[in-house]
């Protein structure tokens, strides 16, 4: 009798041992998980942050582009005014003020180039953006067990 109590208490301890054990790597695997996220996470707010500087910079340079642009524009009409003969200063000669009007239409092609590279760039990060959402969104929809999600959720997995 007492062997088998031993015996059977023994069994039932490396049972008890052995669960723990279970749990601890389950646990050990779940800290992994959470820090993987975690992580995941920080480098999704690093990218989104970049991009919104990156927006910033573009939008800035925008706006001095538009003021650049305000100035050519006024620049341009005194100029035209004079080629005309309707300004009062005819101390410039009527081939420098051509001269002048063309490096102002090249000034200005030139801009006008320059602005659409920006909004090609501002284009791109807003699709940077959204493809990073859809990431997102589709990361914790598969992180949801199959058998807990409907038929609308795994519809939603597919579309995204």
């Amino acid at each position: 009798r007492k062997q088998t109590t031993e015996y059977s208490t023994s069994s039932s301890d490396d049972e008890f041992e052995s669960k723990p054990s279970l749990t601890h790597k389950a646990k050990r695997t779940l800290r992994r998980r959470r820090k993987l996220e975690k992580e995941t996470k920080q480098l999704i707010k690093q990218e989104e942050l970049k991009r919104l500087h990156k927006a910033q910079a573009i939008q800035r340079q925008l706006e001095e582009l538009e003021e650049r642009q305000r100035a050519l524009e006024i620049f341009g009409v005194k100029l035209e005014r004079e080629l005309r003969g309707e300004s009062d200063s005819g101390t410039k000669d009527e081939t420098q003020m051509l001269h002048e009007w063309f490096e102002l239409v090249l000034e200005k092609n030139k801009l006008m180039r320059y602005e659409s590279e920006l909004l090609i760039i501002a284009q791109e990060l807003e699709l940077e953006d959204h493809q990073s959402r859809l990431e997102q969104k589709l990361r914790e929809k598969m992180a949801i067990d199959d058998s807990l999600k409907d038929e609308m959720d795994l519809n939603e997995e597919d579309e995204i």
